[in-house]
């Protein structure tokens, strides 16, 4: 958890790319605030607050950096990539295996 400058993130599924200002769950900038991983971080350009951008974090079980969005990560108590939940889907909630499921089938 430390703070870093002008590093960049990139999602090693959709190869999106940013330089973020922080990795960690406890961004200095927003003192309030306490992650429930740790992620990558920058301050939110378009707002003087103190407004952040999480831009990813690391796969709980294969260590990819992966983007937050729904065709790269998902979030279910830790965050796995994709790849990670479709490989172990029957280890989900049905609930969560049924929306998994419609994705798919687009």
């Amino acid at each position: 958890m430390e703070e870093e400058s002008s590093k960049q993130f990139s999602c090693d599924i959709c190869k999106f790319k940013a330089n973020y200002e922080y990795y960690g769950s406890k961004p200095s900038f927003v003192k309030s605030l306490v992650l429930l991983e740790e992620a990558y971080l920058m301050r939110d350009p378009f707002t003087s607050d103190a407004g952040l951008i999480i831009l990813g974090a690391h796969c709980s079980t294969c260590k990819k950096c992966v983007c937050l969005t729904g065709e790269c990560s998902l979030f279910y108590t830790k965050r796995f990539c994709m790849e990670c939940v479709y490989s172990n889907i029957n280890e989900f909630p049905l609930e969560i295996q049924e929306e998994i499921r419609k994705k798919q089938k687009g």
